[in-house]
């Protein structure tokens, strides 16, 4: 989590367990011994395998959202000094990943016409080849599906928000049908994604975003990982691969 809520990490197993830890520093008559870590919460919500797990930026709250294959998300919160979830159906045949939006609108930092505050968003990927959109809802205390994105032909292995405030919002999507698309949307039509597909020629397992938003990082079955960047055409050029 951000270390404003202290060292605090989050682990997910295939037993459908998520575990938060918290890291303990000696006690000063020992102050060159190592921290410990210790846990200090426990949930099963899930009945089947953890697959993925992702902290929201800090902005939005102490947040972790675990994607699982029992077909269900559950969302965690820290409220001090306990922890509350969430739980709730999202993909049928099974969730394989998460993937928070940036707490601020797009565009806010660059129009007056865009309105700034923080927001509680996420992108999931299933098994039933489809994207969907979370976002909360303050009258109905929950995550809602507020938009499928559809395109993909098998399994959605991977799905990654990218940390832009610019105007665009960009949601990269890598699936096992070979291709991973890149969703975009402006801060004018917050409800229109428009998609690119990039081919490839193995199954893809992972999507990452540079820390600038800018550069996605794609690997898959066929051990190499390439980069690609947006142009001033907004076509997608691969500027690297890595094959070792």
């Amino acid at each position: 989590a951000h270390p404003k809520y202290g060292s605090i990490l989050a682990s997910s197993s295939y037993d459908g367990r998520v575990l938060i830890w918290r890291e303990t520093s000696p006690p000063s008559s020992t102050p060159n011994a190592s921290p410990s870590w210790s846990k200090v919460a426990e949930f099963g919500l899930h009945t089947a395998s953890v697959n993925l797990i992702s902290w929201s930026p800090h902005e939005s709250g102490c947040l972790l959202a675990c994607a699982s294959s029992d077909g269900s998300v559950s969302v965690l919160e820290f409220k001090e000094p306990s922890w509350e979830h969430q739980i709730f159906a999202a993909h049928g045949a099974g969730v394989n990943s998460v993937s928070w939006a940036p707490s601020s609108v797009p565009g806010s930092l660059v129009s007056s016409k865009v309105e700034a505050g923080a927001v509680r968003r996420f992108v999931t990927g299933g098994s039933d080849c489809l994207v969907k959109i979370w976002d909360w809802s303050p009258d109905q205390k929950t995550y809602t599906p507020t938009l499928t994105l559809s395109g993909h032909t098998d399994w959605v292995r991977d799905v990654a928000f990218a940390p832009t405030l610019l105007q665009k919002s960009y949601i990269a999507s890598a699936s096992q049908d070979k291709t991973v698309r890149i969703w975009t949307s402006d801060a004018l039509h917050p409800n229109e994604w428009k998609s690119t597909v990039l081919n490839f020629e193995a199954v893809l397992w992972r999507v990452s975003w540079s820390l600038s938003g800018n550069v996605l990082a794609v690997s898959g079955g066929d051990n190499k990982v390439s980069l690609w960047k947006e142009n001033m055409k907004g076509e997608w050029d691969c500027v690297k691969w890595i094959e070792e």
